[in-house]
């Protein structure tokens, strides 16, 4: 069994469907179980749509149409009967918002994206079966199993093996016996409410499939040629990691590397299942293989930018220690308003703390602050991520930039620097060939929103 996983940019129209096809039937005779995410920018559409049924506005019609049509348009191109597979889904849709939403805003929300999801995979499916690749569509709500940590739900493996190893059991004569296909980001509890596994979640889903069933491989398709040193849209001269360990995965996912989900990994290398990451646009190239460390790129440096970032320096009024009391109660109202730490740093009488710059959060947690602690802050920064690194990647990327904060061990360093200019793309360590950058006083606009005080 190999697990493949399809992302919303290889399906976000007819043609790239079509190219699904092709990439299918090259592995056609073998068993395959494939995910897909939602179609195109689905999610950001049933997310706005989402916010409207909360409200109660009544723009979450327009914004259904806008939906639907959509999708009718991609359906019609390939399905000699479109509505006879789209039109159920979006029926129960305008069910739901004729109803109330339910009290809880993520309750609400993981009950109309996953529509996204379901309808991608309803299309495709249909869409493969007309054209003589026989599959069968299963429901992932049935069979991956979650608490009702809802936008973030945390599986529970044991029923959630159970249940798709039981689906997987099951005799279905001829050739859609081969082909499975499902949908990513979705799963729901055991009392039946839908629950998503947070935003980008598809890559996890497949990882759940293939630990389940023992796959002798997973396959990512992506529009990049497989993991990168680092994003071809900030730097120049990038180059494609032929291979490296689950350990080295996992480290550029938590730090910010947005071709895997960090969740992705676990489940993988606890059966040691090789993960491939491809490009659907070239198939047949090699890409990048995630397995077990043997020979890997370990002298390439990897290069990660988390732009917007907000960095706090939070103190005792009284110039006490910041003790573990002090530190419970930070990481209590932290975790109560759902804000990750991309890097924390403490010294005696100070906490450091790195998160991303969302102004609601943020307000909400320097009020809350304010009590016991005195904060101070740096908003307009980047937290840099190399992995791998030397003095002059350092230079390259830092490029005369105040570094407000740094930690370094002898793999990755991480710094928290202002934020790059938008000019142009930065060369990446690999090429030595100078950058023209504007100069130091130009690279950062300062907002002069008080407090502007360096972090201690």
């Amino acid at each position: 069994m190999k697990v493949f996983k399809f992302g919303g940019a290889s399906v976000k129209d007819a043609a790239s469907v079509v190219n699904v096809r092709k990439i299918l039937s090259m592995y056609q005779g073998e068993p395959l179980c494939v995910i897909f995410s939602a179609m195109g920018k689905t999610t950001n559409a049933l997310e706005k749509l989402t916010e409207a049924w909360v409200k109660q506005d009544m723009v979450a019609f327009e914004l259904l149409d806008e939906v639907e049509k959509f999708h009718q348009l991609i359906a019609e191109e390939l399905l000699s009967d479109a509505h006879k597979t789209t039109q159920p889904l979006f029926a129960e849709l305008r069910r739901m918002l004729q109803a109330e939403p339910p009290v809880l805003y993520d309750s609400a929300y993981d009950m109309l994206v996953p529509f996204g999801e379901l309808l991608s995979a309803a299309i495709v499916s249909a869409y493969l079966k007309q054209d003589g690749l026989y599959n069968r569509l299963l429901d992932a709500r049935n069979l991956v199993i979650t608490d009702e940590s809802f936008r973030n739900g945390r599986v529970q493996w044991d029923e959630t093996t159970k249940r798709i190893v039981s689906a997987f059991s099951e005799n279905v004569s001829g050739p859609a016996g081969l082909l499975t296909i499902t949908q990513g980001f979705i799963g729901s509890s055991l009392n039946g409410h839908p629950v998503t596994l947070g935003r980008e979640g598809s890559d996890f889903s497949a990882a759940i499939f293939a630990f389940a069933l023992d796959a002798k491989e997973m396959i990512i398709w992506k529009d990049v040629p497989g993991v990168m040193n680092a994003d071809p849209h900030l730097f120049r001269n990038t180059v494609k990691l032929s291979r490296i360990t689950y350990r080295d995965a996992i480290e550029l996912a938590y730090f910010g590397a947005s071709v895997i989900h960090p969740k992705t990994i676990q489940p993988l290398q606890n059966k040691s299942i090789p993960l491939w990451v491809k490009s659907f646009e070239h198939p047949k190239e090699t890409g990048t293989l995630i397995h077990v460390p043997e020979k890997t790129d370990k002298h390439i440096p990897s290069f990660i930018v988390k732009p917007n970032q907000v960095l706090l320096s939070i103190s005792p009024k009284d110039f006490s220690f910041i003790a573990e009391d002090g530190l419970h109660t930070i990481f209590g109202l932290l975790a109560h308003m759902g804000i990750r730490i991309n890097l924390m740093q403490n010294s005696a009488i100070s906490f450091s703390i790195c998160i991303d710059n969302q102004p609601e959060k943020l307000n909400r947690l320097l009020s809350a602050l304010s009590g016991d602690f005195r904060v101070k802050y740096n908003d307009n920064t980047e937290l840099v991520t190399i992995r791998y690194y030397d003095q002059k990647t350092i230079d390259q990327l830092v490029n005369k930039r105040n570094v407000l904060l740094e930690q370094k061990s002898r793999l990755t360093i991480q710094m928290i620097v202002e934020q790059q200019s938008k000019n142009k793309p930065a060369d990446t360590a690999e090429t030595l060939v100078p950058v023209e950058e504007p100069a130091a006083d130009q690279l950062v606009k300062k907002r002069g929103r008080p407090p502007k005080q360096k972090t201690e």
